[in-house]
């Protein structure tokens, strides 16, 4: 082992260790094996902005796992998931979750289907699209900087069951964006992420539509 892959590993514990979620060993196997994946696809294809592999761990792994907690469907749609992010993380770390990774982007789609090959996850679908013309209806759509969330509930509001949800990650400036939700769409929760070693403040905001 190099010294740099001894880092990898030793963030991603301590961040799971943080996180306070347990991983077995193939689990822990699968999350290095993305971020080996991702570091070498990415000196190539530019999938992300984040060049080490130890920073990867925190901006991409870690900052997936917070949100881990609020996915309680059985079905999660990740749109606009851009490599895999949190939608591959999630589906390693709950692997009865059936998860749909979406994308119009062509050379993301290819490592969120080359990731899903290689480390054997079966229950994760990558799909090349834009949104508007998926017909699929899911327990919880989720997002990650995709839009703001007027855009993000009105590009996926026939994507979510009834009794579904929206979580949207993003930044510590969405009063604006909530102010701006159709009446009928409701934030019933917001969770502050304390994601481990990123200094960055990242919120979950859970919706629902108002029966």
């Amino acid at each position: 082992m190099t010294e740099s892959q001894g880092m990898v590993e030793a963030r991603l514990d301590e961040g799971l260790k943080q996180l306070e979620i347990s991983v077995d060993p193939e689990q822990r196997r699968q999350l290095l094996a993305l971020v080996g994946l991702l570091h070498k696809w990415n000196r190539a294809y530019n999938l992300t902005a984040i060049r080490s592999a130890e920073e990867m761990v925190s901006r991409h792994l870690l900052d997936s796992a917070a949100v881990l907690p609020y996915v309680s469907g059985r079905t999660l749609l990740d749109v606009g998931a851009g490599p895999g992010f949190p939608g591959l993380v999630l589906a390693i770390l709950k692997p009865e979750l059936r998860v749909t990774l979406l994308d119009s982007n062509g050379k993301k789609v290819r490592f969120q289907r080359q990731a899903a090959m290689e480390l054997g996850l079966t229950n994760v679908t990558p799909e090349q699209a834009r949104i508007e013309a998926f017909e699929e209806r899911y327990d919880q759509v989720i997002s990650r900087a995709f839009a703001s969330l007027g855009d993000f509930v009105a590009l996926t509001r026939e994507r979510v069951v009834a009794g579904g949800q929206w979580l949207a990650m993003k930044g510590p400036a969405v009063d604006e964006e909530l102010a701006e939700l159709p009446v009928e769409i409701t934030p019933v929760a917001r969770h502050r992420l304390e994601v481990p070693f990123d200094v960055g403040t990242r919120l979950l905001v859970v919706l629902e539509r108002r029966t």
